[in-house]
């Protein structure tokens, strides 16, 4: 930059971790973001904050960072405040204070920086980041393990078992990790089509479906809980590896179900917002955005996603092999399988109630929970005896019907037709797409 000047500034000790650090004015070009310890991306409350400086207002909390004391060059890594930073940045300013840590723990760090985002602050980290966090600390863990057991850097010849006994009294964190990194690395995958659909904060309008929707279905079902007695690196080059295969086949599911309700259907610059009041006021949507947009209520995907589980698991009663029950995608899935998930899902996507306009003053005027969509499955009615569907939904007619996307049946046209044992006329017929 021009400037050859060596500035000398003090070293202080933090009295309690015994972290030696020290406060600078650095210009931004010596500043980088470390997105292993805050992950967190740059969002939309930036403009907030450029509001707040552009006002001449001060900022309260400096940006932390921390670098490395061995000779040569060294990254200053800002781990928190990259928001302000970024917000003065916008404004012009070309110089931050940070407060800089000396070689530090990087796991203290990452676990301080994780509690002040999530139980000890009031806006905590989204579920997305806390996991990714948590991701990061199950490595850590890992080679943790590996160097004080003194195994070499890729010896996997130990189980998550075996680490949550090595830890002790951390048990609890431990699966939490194990988890966390599992969730995280589906979450995370480049090829997930699912992601494009998820609002991983959960309070935007643009994406139907949320990051705790998904924790609360995908991986709650489909994930196995417990923690396993096999190697990690168990039949890892055969394919066979117990969580990469969960891992693989969720991914998988995951984007099957991108394809046949989101991609090219739901349209992100219609969106969430007020879409049921709308339709009760007369206004029109795509039939594919519709159907995607209501398929989607975490009350209802939780529903119609536990009955793909049952779909797979039945392939393999049918089979005469036992039950695998919450270990389901830890076993690999014939293609036979995948082809029962499409048609199931095909199926699914045909059900007239998905763009019944007349069903926005009812059945989906309000928020109902998850024993409501039950009954209306299992029984065709509401709780309170109302007909929704003409039949329950009978899985083995989802699996050997074979039946169009409604994507493809042409252009949808407005029929009325009575609903179950009714006859047309009696309380009025049902409106069907």
């Amino acid at each position: 930059m021009g400037d050859n000047t060596l500035y000398t500034v003090p070293v202080y000790e933090d009295a309690l971790s015994g972290f030696r650090y020290f406060f600078a004015l650095l210009p931004i070009e010596y500043l980088a973001h470390d997105d292993h310890i805050n992950p967190r991306s740059i969002g939309a409350n930036i403009s907030k904050l450029i509001e707040e400086f552009y006002q001449k207002r001060p900022q309260l909390h400096i940006s932390l960072a921390w670098m490395k004391s061995d000779p040569g060059r060294s990254a200053v890594q800002v781990f928190d405040g990259q928001h302000k930073a970024a917000a003065q940045i916008m404004l012009g300013v070309r110089r931050l204070p940070v407060r800089v840590f000396i070689d530090p723990d990087a796991d203290t760090l990452i676990t301080t920086n994780t509690n002040a985002g999530t139980t000890l602050k009031q806006v905590a980290f989204d579920k997305s980041v806390q996991r990714h966090l948590g991701s990061t600390l199950y490595q850590d863990r890992v080679q943790r393990f590996q160097k004080e057991t003194g195994r070499a850097d890729d010896d996997l010849r130990f189980s998550e078992r075996d680490l949550v006994g090595h830890f002790k009294g951390q048990s609890r964190e431990i699966k939490r990790f194990i988890l966390d990194a599992l969730r995280n690395s589906v979450t995370s995958d480049p090829e997930n089509k699912l992601m494009h659909f998820i609002d991983l904060g959960g309070r935007g309008k643009e994406r139907p479906l949320s990051y705790s929707t998904i924790e609360k279905t995908f991986y709650s079902f489909f994930i196995y809980q417990e923690v396993l007695e096999t190697p990690l690196d168990y039949r890892l080059e055969e394919g066979e590896n117990p969580r990469d295969l969960e891992r693989r086949q969720i991914l998988h599911l995951m984007n099957l179900i991108a394809q046949e309700i989101y991609v090219d259907k739901f349209d992100p610059e219609i969106g969430t917002d007020k879409i049921e009041s709308q339709l009760q006021k007369g206004k029109e949507y795509p039939l594919d955005h519709l159907r995607a947009f209501r398929m989607s209520k975490e009350e209802i995907i939780y529903n119609w996603l536990s009955y793909v589980g049952q779909v797979a698991r039945q392939y393999f009663i049918m089979l005469g092999k036992p039950d695998p029950q919450e270990r389901l995608f830890q076993y690999p899935f014939p293609e036979q399988i995948w082809d029962n998930i499409s048609k199931s899902l095909r199926n699914l996507l045909t059900l007239p109630l998905w763009v019944n306009r007349d069903f926005s003053e009812t059945v989906f005027g309000g928020k109902q929970n998850n024993s409501f969509w039950k009954s209306v499955f299992e029984t065709g009615n509401t709780p309170q005896g109302m007909p929704v569907l003409a039949q329950p939904l009978n899985l083995i007619h989802m699996i050997t019907q074979a039946v169009e996307h409604p994507s493809a049946c042409g252009k949808a046209r407005l029929v009325e037709a009575p609903l179950g044992n009714k006859k047309a006329g009696e309380d009025g017929p049902l409106r069907l797409f």
